[in-house]
This record gives C-alpha cells, sequence and structure tokens, in this order.
C-alpha cells in the first residue's frame, strides 16, 4: 500500500529543500467544485503528486480544491496532465509565482476540511454559481480609472500592508469571515458603483463576489486569478502595472516582489521595509516586518524577552515553551510584544 502521509522531519526536509539545486516552478490554483468524497480524492492526490515530487499545501472539501505548490519544473507538463485528467479541472487556470525562487515549500500537505475558504456562512440559500464577473488585467485597469469603480481588497491587514492596488479600500479585520458582513456593510450606500474585489491569486474575492451578489449587490466584478495573475498578465501585455509594492504569499518565500516601491515600514524602528519574518524565537514566531538592521540587532526575534528567551539553556526553552497556544501570532495581534525595544514606538 503506498504511503499517504509524510514521515520524514520537517527540518530534514527543510534542509533537504535549502540543499536541492532542482529547478522548481511554485503554481497556485483553486477550484470552487462539488467532491462527492474528499478523503478518497485526497489520498489520490497523494500518490499521484508525491510520484512528481511535488510539495506544498493543498486544501480539499466538498466546496472544491484550494492549493499552493512546487513543482520540479521538469514535471510540470506531466502535473497538468495529471491535474487535468480531472474532469472539473481540464484546462484550470494555474497561478505561475511572479517572483520564485524555487524553495517555497519543502513538504507536501493535503488535508481534507470543512470549506476551502472559512467564510461563517450559514445561510443555505447561498450559492457560489452565482458569483461576480471575471476581469482580467486590461479590463481591470480600464474599470478602475472610472470614478464610479471602488476597488475592495479582500486579504488581511498583513497583505495589505506590504502592497495593494492603487485607491483599494482595505476591510479592517482579521479574518475572511468577519471581512464578508464587512464589506457588504462598508459598500451599503453605493450599491449602484461598480464593485471589483480581489485578493492573492483569485479564491477569497471569487467567494466574496458571491457573498456581495447574496446582499443585493449588482454591478459585482472579480479579478481573475487574483494578484498573480494580474501582474503575469500585465507583464505579458505591455500594460500599466496598478498594483504597487510586495504580495504577500503564504509560502516560505513571504512576499513576491511585484514593484521596487516599499510602501510600509519596518515594525521595530519605522524605517521604510516590506520583508516579513517570523520571531525566531520557537515559543513566538510572531509575524512582523522587519528589516536588515533590526535583524542583526535583534538577532531576528521581535523584542528584548524573545531576544533573551534564545539565552536560554535548550531544556528550560521546552519547558517553557510547552502548552504555549501561538494562535494567529501577527503583528497587530501582538503589539504590545514590541514595546520594550530600544527603537522608539512600534509603527
Amino acid at each position: 500500500m503506498a504511503q499517504l502521509h509524510n514521515r520524514i522531519s520537517r527540518r530534514e526536509l527543510k534542509e533537504r529543500i535549502q540543499n536541492d539545486s532542482t529547478p522548481r516552478t511554485t503554481i497556485s490554483f483553486y477550484c470552487y467544485f462539488k467532491i462527492e468524497e474528499p478523503k478518497a480524492f485526497r489520498d489520490e492526490l497523494y500518490k499521484q503528486f508525491t510520484e512528481l515530487g511535488v510539495l506544498g499545501r493543498i486544501y480539499l472539501a466538498h466546496e472544491g480544491i484550494n492549493a499552493q505548490i512546487s513543482v520540479p519544473t521538469e514535471n510540470v507538463d506531466a502535473f497538468k496532465k495529471q491535474l487535468y485528467a480531472v474532469k472539473e479541472l481540464d484546462g484550470l487556470r494555474l497561478n505561475i509565482a511572479v517572483d520564485d525562487d524555487g524553495k517555497s515549500f519543502y513538504v507536501l500537505d493535503i488535508k481534507v476540511r470543512n470549506k476551502i475558504v472559512a467564510d461563517g456562512i450559514e445561510d443555505p440559500a447561498f450559492d457560489m454559481a452565482n458569483k461576480g464577473k471575471y476581469v482580467n488585467a486590461e479590463q481591470f485597469n480600464v474599470l478602475t480609472d472610472d470614478p464610479n469603480t471602488v476597488v475592495i481588497d479582500m486579504r488581511n491587514h498583513y497583505e495589505y500592508e506590504v502592497g495593494h492596488f492603487e485607491k483599494a479600500i482595505e476591510i479592517p479585520s482579521d479574518t475572511f469571515r468577519e471581512q464578508l458582513p464587512m464589506a457588504a456593510e462598508m459598500m451599503e450606500a453605493d450599491k449602484e458603483k461598480n464593485i471589483i474585489m480581489y485578493c492573492t491569486g483569485g479564491i477569497r474575492c471569487e467567494k466574496a463576489s458571491a457573498y456581495m451578489l447574496h446582499k443585493g449587490f449588482k454591478n459585482v466584478f472579480h479579478l481573475e486569478g487574483g494578484i498573480i495573475n494580474y501582474v503575469n498578465q500585465a507583464k505579458e501585455k505591455g500594460l500599466p502595472v496598478k498594483f504597487h509594492g510586495k504580495n504577500f504569499v503564504f509560502d516560505q518565500r513571504l512576499g513576491e516582489r511585484v514593484t521596487e516601491e516599499i510602501i510600509s515600514r519596518c515594525h521595530q524602528c519605522g524605517k521604510p521595509a516590506d520583508t516579513h519574518v517570523n520571531c525566531a524565537n520557537d515559543a513566538c514566531h510572531l509575524l512582523f516586518i522587519q528589516c536588515d538592521e533590526c535583524r542583526e540587532k535583534m538577532e531576528g526575534t521581535c523584542s528584548n524577552e524573545c531576544k533573551e528567551f534564545m539565552y536560554l539553556p535548550e531544556e528550560e526553552q521546552k519547558r517553557l515553551r510547552s502548552g504555549i497556544d501561538k494562535g494567529r501570532n501577527v503583528f497587530n495581534k501582538a503589539k504590545s510584544r514590541l514595546k520594550d525595544l530600544n527603537f522608539g514606538s512600534a509603527h
């Protein structure tokens, strides 16, 4: 029987991929379609993708598939053939990474979930089949030149912070399930305007567009393939790029450089910076923005507390880490962690 789960330590796998010179291509894709038996589908995908050397994170649910993966470049065609053998996925658009070092993933995780995007929607009348109209890069640029158009960013604050489209509205929330009702409420007075929703690869804004239509909005659009597809299309066609800064991605890279502009600041000293890092203290792992100078001074940690923790004996560190639930540990949820820094106020 084929092995259906990874049995090698993640530390070893990470070292392997860092030392492996095999060219790899980072790809993301999603599709809303009905999967009758997600567990069986998961096991079959795991066997097929393992044989092709695929690494990454894939979520399956009765409502569809959401994937961010890395494939040996020489196996990309074979991967497409395997994927497109599934009738509902035949010809599916694949988003190729904008800025790729081939080190985006080091293990293959395929998990079955209740939904591929946690949305909090309980209304049985909600139907993903009734979604907004796709717009490509060229159509997006034309529509956003219209003063009657509103652009809504359906990503988290830390994604928006390092890069976003011109005049895009941020929905100030930590989770997608909170953003949906907030977006509808914020736009209540502008129901007649064109509303374009976007996200990283398209999966969140597609569901958001369906939600807005469900709530009575009429002129709802969503950016096909999200930021990743937009940037690739704009570059291919020589179009003006209306996205500024860096596109946050959920893999080891933590970001794709789209333009050279740095629109955010170091959370420790306030200098221009847009590099996300996780605190080097394993008991913390706070996600925050850190410039090179602060990284050197703080040794990759988010606070003096964490820096001192790193010098404790390993056994003491393990004891103190035991039972800690880091949860969704991102900068806005833990600004107080940075108050004891020697750089002045956090930004």
